[in-house]
């Protein structure tokens, strides 16, 4: 296949086909929202910024969060869960456009010259996924076993996914606890100056500073970044689902005209399209080992 300026030995997969990052304005928007938010109407009523600013609440609340996951994870999964949250404020793109028109370039060479003409192109495809079915396929793989091995595939990499957004979740539940807990100590060192009345109300409102910190990133921060999180693993599982439709549809050489039609219906919201993230665990081992997964049956 002769090189073209977007197609080269050395870049083999067109710009809009390779993954690139670009910041999420959502994400960094929306906490910049809520703490214009909460700031904003403490200064309305009269407060300051000096009366939330204390170090020793955050710390209390920081490192006890901290110190509850990590007694609660596996220490490879926390560091995990540490990488992917740059994935809350830059966002991993992806065409699915793109994707489909590779699929289809693939299923008219295949129909043209068999798919065997195919193993130079799998070959220098970037996507591991679509690589590896790619290949499988042109090595000659029955189409049932290349299914059952991508979507072992696709469920480990959910569920890898899946544990580590649970690492935020979890700190989104403790932080509130261990913010009371702050505040319990602050109170614990007031009673000792019950004779200044002046110096107990400073201290118990000093002493609630961690409450706020607490309940405050739990609900800006921890749940929230857990649930983008879980809509950036839903919208890769969905994109590898329909690469995976595509290699199938390859191998059984489908019409590509009608190849593309069944692709695009992946333009749907992902919260139809794909559901794979919300299955039972206990349930996926067993599908993984099954020629035709439960999950399969939206790919057929």
């Amino acid at each position: 296949m002769p090189d073209t300026p977007e197609r080269t030995k050395n870049n083999p997969d067109p710009p809009a086909l390779r993954p690139s990052f670009r910041p999420d304005l959502a994400s960094a928007a929306g906490i910049a929202i809520a703490l214009a938010g909460i700031l904003g109407g403490l200064i309305l009523e009269k407060g300051s910024i000096q009366d939330i600013a204390q170090g020793t609440a955050a710390m209390i609340v920081l490192g006890g969060t901290i110190g509850a996951v990590l007694v609660t994870t596996p220490l490879s999964t926390f560091i995990g869960a540490v990488k992917r949250l740059g994935s809350v404020f830059f966002e991993r793109v992806t065409s699915p456009a793109a994707t489909i028109d590779a699929l289809m370039r693939y299923s008219t060479l295949a129909r043209k010259n068999g798919i065997v003409s195919l193993e130079d192109e799998a070959a220098t495809i970037a996507d591991p996924f679509l690589r590896k079915a790619l290949s499988l396929a042109v090595d000659g793989t029955d189409l049932q076993e290349i299914r059952s091995m991508m979507e072992t595939d696709l469920i480990i990499a959910e569920e890898s996914a899946e544990a580590e957004a649970r690492v935020w979740e979890s700190a989104g539940g403790y932080a509130p606890t261990v913010g009371i807990i702050g505040a319990v100590l602050g109170l614990i060192q007031v009673m000792k100056h019950l004779e200044d009345i002046k110096e107990v109300g400073h201290g118990i409102a000093v002493a609630f500073v961690a409450t706020v910190y607490g309940v405050g990133s739990a609900n800006v921060f921890f749940l929230p970044a857990a649930n983008k999180l879980r809509a950036r693993i839903r919208r890769a599982s969905l994109l590898k689902e329909m690469t995976l439709e595509g290699v199938a549809a390859i191998v059984e050489g489908r019409n590509p005209t009608m190849l593309r039609l069944k692709l695009e219906a992946f333009h749907q919201p992902l919260g139809k399209a794909s559901k794979r993230v919300a299955a039972k665990p206990a349930a996926q081992p067993e599908a993984a080992r099954s020629p035709r997964p439960a999950s399969a049956s939206r790919l057929a």
